[in-house]
């Protein structure tokens, strides 16, 4: 399915009819767009399922509609409490990928006029309580492809500041290179009536809030993070792919991060990555082919020290010790002294 979770299918999904899926979580992990990365950080599919899980059935107590089936164990489908140990597979509703066709160089969505249900909205939703330094707000502000009152701030905000109303930022899914989207163009590249786009907008919040609140128990930030969601049989809007993981939020301890931006900051001081930048300018839709030089690998003490943090925090998460690692704190202590 792409560079960190596979998809098996059991039944495809048809025009009025959901299919049902896998995902299977993998070790691997990706930064940049780039796709897998070197390395494989250990027992983090698990951990990434898991999480994914606990949050999904959160949901579902909420009344919140999800694609969410359970998680396999001894071939069987079982909710959170049920499992005896760690699995990295969880069974889905699977909802149809209708793909933009590439015209004269430009994505083509006209698709979405035509299509009305039973499909993956292809927009990332994100989600913004700060602004950490690394944020694509900054550079975007700098390009002046982001405008100040687009955010509903006055002034150039700070690296590390926290916003008073969270910011809700759109940018497409299925493209080479994710582009963002103003809510005019979010709306029309999708043919999304005013009141589901409303809809998005609210959900997003309400699924913002419940992380925080959550993480926030175990000592975490919830600096910024994102969402997809999709169209049910009767066009009734959905929550999919997965939430509250460490791949797709963006957590802080005392100003640590706590995620995969750990591994981003290390290979921001690569070549490898000013060779990303670079060809990124160049061409948005093949640049990988300009990019000459491979990614090197994480230094051993920050692969390991990443690892017990996806463990620990799925430990900490779910209130259940799964995986035999020190408590979170700790190993973002010693993320702190590297």
């Amino acid at each position: 399915m792409g560079s960190v979770k596979d998809l098996l299918i059991i039944k495809e999904p048809k025009e009025k009819e959901a299919g049902i899926g896998r995902f299977i979580f993998s070790d691997r992990y990706s930064v940049f767009d780039w796709g897998e990365m070197p390395d494989k950080i250990e027992k983090k599919g698990a951990a990434i399922c898991l999480v994914a899980a606990y949050f999904f059935e959160k949901l579902e107590e909420l009344g919140i509609k999800t694609h969410y089936l359970g998680v396999l164990e001894d071939n069987k489908i079982k909710r959170l409490e049920e499992l005896k140990k760690p699995t990295n597979i969880m069974e889905i509703k699977l909802l149809r990928v209708l793909k933009p066709e590439i015209k004269n160089g430009n994505y083509d969505y006209s698709i979405y006029k035509k299509e009305k249900a039973n499909f993956l909205i292809p927009l990332e939703i994100i989600y913004r309580n700060s602004l950490p330094e690394g944020s694509s707000v900054f550079k975007r502000l700098k390009e002046g492809s982001l405008k100040l009152n687009e955010l509903g701030l006055k002034e150039i905000p700070k690296p590390g500041q926290i916003l008073e109303n969270p910011i809700i930022d759109f940018s497409t899914k299925l493209e080479e290179i994710d582009r963002y989207l103003n809510l005019k163009e979010a709306k029309e590249l999708v043919n999304l009536r005013e009141e589901e786009l409303a809809e998005i907008k609210e959900k997003t919040l309400l699924l913002n809030r419940l992380i925080s609140e959550k993480v926030a128990k175990i000592g975490l930030f919830n600096e910024d993070g994102k969402f997809e969601f999709g169209f049910d049989e009767e066009r009734k809007i959905i929550v999919v792919d997965v939430i509250g993981t460490l791949d797709e939020c963006r957590f802080s301890y005392k100003n640590i991060p706590v995620s995969k931006e750990i591994a981003r900051i290390y290979y921001r001081k690569t070549e490898w990555f000013k060779e990303i930048e670079k060809a990124k300018k160049k061409d948005q839709i093949k640049w990988k082919e300009l990019v000459k030089i491979n990614p090197p690998s994480l230094p051993f003490d920050l692969k390991r020290l990443i690892e017990d943090i996806y463990q620990a925090y799925a430990n900490e998460i779910t209130g259940k010790k799964w995986f035999d690692t020190p408590p979170l704190e700790k190993i973002l202590e010693d993320i702190r002294n590297f």
